[in-house]
């Protein structure tokens, strides 16, 4: 209960308002004292009076006066004159004097917390303007333990009427925090609870209902997250189908492709000088597909292998891309340069390395022969003391705007139509593991750069 929203606004709402009539008592009881005194002096002018209107009382009756006004001696001033009106025996001396006629807040404040923390009977007098103008002013002298009696029994009627008033309004709030707070807060609860155990169940997605703003919205961005994560599951879930189906494909694949190698020797043998240049190219085809099936496999068990290093010439990679496009699509449209110096070695993976260029080099080739207009993919290469830096730049269309969003995301970054996405991811996905990085230099209407960097390392393999 305590450790409840609506239990901890309880117990503050009560504090709240016990502090703010605490605030409210002290000035209160330095207005009662104020009263009190008037009242008293009030008693005694009347008392007074009576003497003036007959100077040959009894000393009986003189007693009940200064009895019934709860005072020992009254003065009062008339006409410049000081008169002792009515006196009786004090039981000890005065002990202080308060002039009520011009006594600020601050100073009546004072005076009553000094009066109601000090417990012993004392004698004071108490000065103060006579009512209606009957003198200058009047005097009395007075005990201080009534006083102080009637200030506990009203302060103590001030406490408990705050009580009463602080636990009414905190009830109150406690049931408004319930009804307007922790209820819908408790639904909101209530729908999370039911989308974590079944989080693929569109029911479970909450549908914004509460009328304060702060909450709605609160409503809202979970109904928001709920949606996106129930569509991210939904896609793992068809990747995770994809990536089993793709693996078994893969099994068989490189199982049909094993068995055409056993014909490249055959290939080779033949006489024909087209088909004994192009045996070498169907051998190296072959050879990568089997690589690519392995891969895939590997893939599939969250084994992607580790790129093997050497060192080699890069223009051979690329001069092997540059044909391999040229032999798969031979469009006129596009025409494909390498300028690689012919003495720049590199230290990678050159399978892998081959891969990353020939899906950058690609998809540019397919972006320029979807756009109808003639084009050029050049391959470049540069190196500092830092690394080796290859670019393919062509003059295409460009990406449009969701391929540039989810570039290197597979199934996401497809840049025409039909086309799964899966290039760039992998693409970027090998050249990190050569400690490198594959960038999207800049892309628009006069075409498209990448750029990959991977760096020299301690040159070691």
């Amino acid at each position: 209960m305590l450790n409840s929203l609506s239990g901890r606004f309880l117990i503050l709402t009560t504090f709240f308002v016990m502090l703010a009539e605490v605030l409210i008592f002290v000035p209160s009881i330095a207005r009662f004292r104020e009263d009190y005194l008037l009242a008293r002096l009030e008693r005694a002018q009347i008392a007074s009076l009576v003497l003036l209107a007959d100077d040959m009382l009894e000393t009986a009756l003189e007693a009940e006066l200064l009895e019934n006004a709860e005072v020992f001696n009254v003065v009062l001033r008339r006409d410049e004159m000081r008169q002792l009106m009515l006196s009786s025996p004090m039981p000890q001396p005065i002990s202080a004097t308060f002039d009520l006629r011009d006594a600020g807040a601050a100073t009546l404040i004072s005076d009553a917390m000094t009066r109601l923390f000090t417990p012993d009977n004392q004698i004071i007098r108490v000065i103060g303007a006579p009512v209606r103008q009957a003198g200058l002013l009047i005097e009395v002298t007075m005990e201080t333990a009534p006083l102080r009696m009637a200030m506990i029994d009203y302060g103590l009627r001030i406490l408990i009427l705050s009580a009463v008033i602080s636990v009414f309004t905190a009830v109150l709030l406690f049931a408004a925090v319930r009804r307007y707070l922790v209820r819908p807060i408790k639904g909101v609860i209530g729908y999370m609870q039911r989308y974590a155990a079944a989080p693929e169940d569109a029911r479970g997605i909450i549908q914004p209902s509460a009328g304060i703003k702060e909450l709605r919205e609160a409503e809202e961005a979970l109904q928001q997250l709920q949606i996106e994560l129930t569509q991210a599951l939904k896609q793992k879930e068809r990747l995770a189908q994809l990536g089993s189906a793709v693996a078994k494909i893969s099994h068989d694949l490189r199982n049909i492709l094993t068995s055409a190698q056993l014909f490249t020797d055959r290939i080779e043998a033949s006489k024909d000088p087209t088909v004994r240049r192009l045996a070498p190219k169907l051998v190296n085809s072959i050879t990568r597909a089997v690589s690519l099936c392995e891969s895939t496999l590997a893939f599939g068990r969250a084994e992607e292998p580790a790129p093997a290093l050497t060192k080699f010439a890069l223009s051979d990679v690329v001069v092997d891309v540059i044909e391999s496009e040229r032999l798969a699509a031979p469009e006129t449209s596009v025409t494909l340069t390498g300028d690689i110096p012919p003495h720049l070695v590199v230290c990678s993976d050159p399978e892998q390395l081959f891969r990353v260029i020939l899906n950058l080099v690609r998809n540019a080739r397919q972006a320029i022969v979807a756009s109808g207009a003639p084009g050029t993919i050049t391959v470049t290469a540069t190196e500092d003391s830092e690394a080796w830096w290859i670019t393919i730049e062509d003059t295409g269309p460009g990406l449009p705007a969701r391929a540039q969003e989810h570039l290197f995301a597979p199934f996401q970054g497809g840049t025409r139509k039909g086309g799964s996405g899966l290039g760039l991811a992998i693409s970027a996905e090998l050249v990190r593991g050569h400690g490198g990085s594959l960038e999207l230099k800049h892309t628009g209407a006069h075409g498209t750069c990448f750029e990959i960097c991977l760096p020299r390392g301690d040159g070691t393999i």
